[in-house]
């Protein structure tokens, strides 16, 4: 699912830019960090196999943005904050009987124990505190940005921070095969964990389809054996799941099929209602975590205290999750009237698909989402990050991805764009590397950078 916002380009070249220090170094640094040829090697791996890096460069030439994107330690702070808060309101009792009350059936069944890995909280900065615009349990790109933390080398960090960069990155490769472990043995499987399949409708044809073959190459690197597989090609028989003659333990599901309810799903969807294979992420998760609908309930002051949250996290989640509504034709009216403050997105939807800037709204589409089912977001403006040159400065969007397992935040990313959503599109654009600086530390690098612009060196003028 891809976030939304209500900022045009012409609006967002007109913010204001220097209201926080991080923020100042995103309007200020035109270096362009990102190493080709370090990316190049980080995609190859111990095989030295360029193919991955040239399938990306013929396919998806705007997978990686050019420069990183700075937040501050507050705000950095402030995002595992309002995770854990999220976390310990779905965790409650009282929440997840209310969100499954309607749920499908499938959703309401016991998951055998995992977590569910990979779940995404997108957020748009929003000064000192966050907007929460949706939570995936798919969310893609995680192996992507272990790559591509190797590959920036931007003159805003010093070596010791590079370095630490690309340390954490190799750090987090283990911590996702410690994850599907962790997935395993929650699950209580006592036989070691030997073969994993990555399912999504026709994988092949899939944007980030280099990603699974990332994580392929991972999973084979520590001795399981994964396969890339279209849920037709799954088959359920003799209480297992098999994919051709491999027998399967766990899918690693990146489907959107959330529910397993299409016919191409049947194996899957009987394998895993029998017990017989680990399903991560599954379809409680994404009741739990993601329809949209849930958005209502964990940024309303009021729905929180009926469930019995303390009132501090309500103080913390109202302060960070944008107000939501449902569409209902009770409160058509009025939300058409304040539409322009609104994003409409339906609560099933994912990637952008059938959402809706409440600007850009027409008269025919508003009837659609009336006769639909729609959540209303009060709109909190994505980051704003500089590209192109110092002569020639262009302002592209960024969101932030946090990915959080078992509800640790475990890495975070920045998705650079522009128009209305994040689309993977736009020159310049793509996943960034995010660096949380303290204030002193962006002080000082915009005082470097002041006399570098005096003596025409780096950020001065863009850096290839």
């Amino acid at each position: 699912m891809q976030n939304s916002d209500m900022v045009t380009d012409h609006q967002a070249s007109k913010l204001d830019l220097t209201s926080l220090p991080a923020e100042r170094l995103n309007s200020s640094c035109f270096c362009s960090s990102l190493d080709k040829s370090a990316l190049k090697s980080a995609l190859s791996g111990e095989l030295h196999d360029d193919r991955l890096f040239e399938l990306i460069e013929e396919r998806c030439p705007f997978l990686f943005s050019a420069r990183p994107v700075f937040i501050s330690r507050t705000q950095a702070d402030r995002i595992d904050e309002v995770v854990q808060a999220l976390e310990s309101v779905i965790g409650l009792p009282a929440y997840r009987a209310l969100v499954l009350a309607d749920a499908p059936a499938i959703a309401k069944m016991a998951t055998g124990g995992a977590h569910g890995v990979f779940f995404g909280y997108d957020f748009h900065p929003d000064g000192a505190n966050l907007g929460l615009i949706e939570i995936n349990t798919n969310a893609g790109g995680a192996m992507l940005n272990a790559a591509m933390a190797r590959a920036h080398r931007t003159c805003c960090l010093d070596g010791a921070q590079l370095s630490e960069a690309v340390l954490s990155a190799a750090l987090f490769e283990d911590e996702i095969v410690h994850m599907f472990a962790s997935e395993w043995n929650a699950a209580k499987r006592t036989a070691p964990l030997r073969t994993v399949a990555i399912v999504d409708t026709q994988p092949q044809q899939q944007y980030l389809y280099p990603e699974f073959l990332l994580f392929q190459r991972l999973f084979a690197r520590n001795d399981i054996n994964a396969v890339i597989a279209d849920p037709s090609d799954l088959v359920f028989r003799d209480g297992a799941l098999w994919c051709a003659e491999l027998k399967i333990d766990l899918v690693y599901n990146r489907l959107t099929d959330f529910m397993l309810q299409a016919p191409e799903s049947r194996a899957l969807h009987d394998a895993y209602c029998e017990n017989a294979v680990v399903v991560t992420p599954h379809p409680q998760a994404h009741a739990l975590y993601a329809n949209k609908r849930n958005l209502t309930i964990l940024s309303n002051a009021t729905a929180l205290e009926e469930l019995g949250v303390h009132q501090a996290t309500i103080n913390l989640l109202v302060a960070n999750v944008p107000f939501t509504e449902s569409v209902t034709a009770s409160n058509a009216e009025r939300l058409w009237s304040e539409r322009r403050t609104l994003f409409f997105k339906p609560v099933a939807g994912y990637g952008g698909r059938a959402a809706y800037r409440g600007d850009k709204l027409t008269k025919r589409v508003w009837q659609e989402i009336l006769s639909g089912e729609y959540i209303a977001q009060r709109v909190v403006a994505p980051g704003v990050r500089v590209s192109g040159t110092a002569n020639s400065p262009e302002t592209l969007k960024f969101d932030l991805r946090t990915y959080v397992y078992n509800s640790r935040v475990q890495w975070t990313a920045a998705r650079v764009y522009q128009g209305q959503t994040t689309n993977f599109r736009t020159p310049g654009g793509g996943f960034a590397p995010v660096y949380s600086l303290g204030d002193n530390e962006v002080a000082a690098e915009l005082t470097s950078m002041s006399e570098a612009a005096s003596s025409r060196n780096c950020c001065a003028r863009d850096c290839r």
